[in-house]
């Protein structure tokens, strides 16, 4: 019998495929839901990254698959790229309140997960 922690787990995946699979959830393909997860863990931890920090980033592909996950990213709506300090050249990648909510939705799943 598969320890009580294992399943959960497993309860919590099916959960989270059941949620991405509604029509209200952005369609995200791996890189995408990798780089979303970094760019919101970034933000929620209180530093809110650069685009060139972005692109910078190794556990979402090269720079150049980076950019054009996050320009996708962008026109999904689920992150905004703001100008900031007036320097026009430095612009800040953050979540939109639609990845917030993306995100919210998942936590609910794991707490559903954990009180079965």
């Amino acid at each position: 019998m598969a320890p009580k922690s294992f399943d959960a787990y497993f309860r919590f995946l099916n959960l989270a495929h059941a949620v991405q699979a509604l029509p209200s959830v952005p369609k995200l393909d791996a890189l995408e839901a990798r780089l979303l997860e970094a760019l919101t863990a970034s933000w929620h931890a209180g530093r809110a990254l650069t685009v060139t920090e972005t692109m910078a980033l190794s556990a979402a592909g090269a720079p150049a698959t980076v950019h054009r996950k996050l320009k996708s990213l962008k026109n999904q709506g689920l992150v905004s790229v703001d100008e900031t300090s007036g320097d026009l050249r430095i612009k800040t990648v953050a979540p939109t309140p639609e990845a917030l909510e993306y995100f919210e939705k998942l936590a609910a799943c794991l707490e559903e997960a954990k009180q079965r």
